[in-house]
């Protein structure tokens, strides 16, 4: 291992726990360099869609910090405030709107959405060569394939990796166990740990005996939404601890009446692990540098020309798979949704990406 590297790892650590700021702050300074050289030699910079449909409070606080980072790096920053009374039909307008617009590389719908809206249909309405979340079938299908790569990974499971690579803690052949299974976190970011060579078990609410499974574990990614769920006692001494867990608890000495606590039990397990996130602090900036990331790298392709021969290589890989106009899952997904209007081609991608994520998701889940 580089002495770099080394050096490098140890300005994200104060003792055992990870600096999850500093490393999010490195990584905005490198994509600010990275804008600056689009902009010099493209006169163009990426350009970051949000979308939020009415007045919630934390989802106004999130959408604030995501336009600051924008402004930060120098990323064009578009924004849709719409009302809690928006329509479905309204909130797909906006979204093709930006589909449309070449100025836009990325494009994020804040959830959660109005209960009135159907929100598998408007992250669908996302171009997939916008999906900056991470979300659409066809970016979760070619991550669970092996010797495939998604267009986008999601913010978060690619955050916990970051921190893990960042801090030189090694993955290759390590047992790792994702606590909790959510389409957000658990499982995208067990696909991930599987791409990098880890052992993989996923622990969620039905898995008997989860102490004795976690205590296996090298890495532990608690992702549950359980507050200290993972106890001191259940974590191997050395173990990496990613805690995804952000939960209020009351209390009565902060001034909003609560504070926020992982699912790790805090105070315990960073006396027997070797690395730990705290909470807040860890996960959450990172999350929001991956945005900024996957924003960057979408721009970078659009201005520089590469996504024409990334679209037309998936283009090639459905044509090789299925002719679209033979394909009945095709045919019965442009008959079920009208409103999208998309291509028989672009729902065989997308369907093919979501049966291909189910079978090794569940066989991944199955897993005890």
């Amino acid at each position: 291992m580089a002495t770099t590297g080394l050096a490098a790892a140890d300005a994200f650590m104060k003792g055992n726990e990870i600096d999850g700021k500093a490393i999010a702050s490195q990584i905005r300074l490198e994509l600010t360099d990275t804008v600056a050289e689009l902009k010099e030699k493209y006169k163009r910079v990426p350009g970051l869609a949000v979308v939020i449909v009415g007045e919630r409070r934390d989802s106004q606080t999130y959408v604030r910090m995501k336009r600051k980072a924008c402004e930060e790096i120098g990323i064009l920053s578009f924004a849709s405030d719409l009302s809690d009374t928006a329509t479905e039909q309204e909130v797909l307008d906006v979204v093709r709107g930006y589909n449309d617009n070449p100025d836009v590389h990325g494009i994020l719908v804040q959830l959660p959405l109005p209960k009135h809206i159907n929100e598998s249909l408007i992250l669908g309405a996302i171009s997939v060569d916008k999906d900056v979340d991470g979300f659409h079938p066809l970016n979760v299908g070619r991550l669970c394939m092996k010797g495939r790569e998604p267009l986008f990974v999601p913010c978060t499971p690619m955050g916990c990796i970051e921190l893990l690579d960042r801090c030189n803690i090694q993955i290759k052949g390590k047992n790792a166990v994702v606590v909790g299974r959510s389409n957000i976190v658990g499982m995208p970011v067990a696909m991930l740990l599987n791409k990098r060579d880890a052992t993989v078990t996923i622990c969620h609410s039905r898995t008997v005996d989860m102490e004795s499974i976690v205590r296996q574990a090298d890495i532990i990614i608690a992702a549950a939404g359980q507050p200290g769920l993972i106890k001191g006692s259940w974590v191997k001494p050395g173990a990496a601890i990613i805690d995804v867990g952000t939960n209020a608890v009351d209390d009565a000495t902060k001034k909003a009446g609560y504070r926020l606590v992982g699912d790790a039990d805090y105070a315990e397990c960073k006396e027997v692990a070797g690395a730990i996130t705290p909470v807040p602090g860890g996960v959450g900036p990172l999350t929001i540098a991956m945005l900024m990331r996957n924003t960057v790298e979408s721009g970078r392709r659009f201005i520089s020309g590469e996504i024409a021969s990334l679209v037309s290589e998936a283009a090639s890989s459905a044509a090789a798979v299925s002719a679209s106009a033979a394909c009945p899952l095709a045919k019965a997904a442009c008959t079920a949704v009208p409103a999208l209007t998309l291509q028989p081609l672009h729902w065989s991608l997308a369907l093919l990406g979501s049966v291909v994520a189910g079978m090794v998701v569940q066989r991944v889940a199955g897993r005890k």
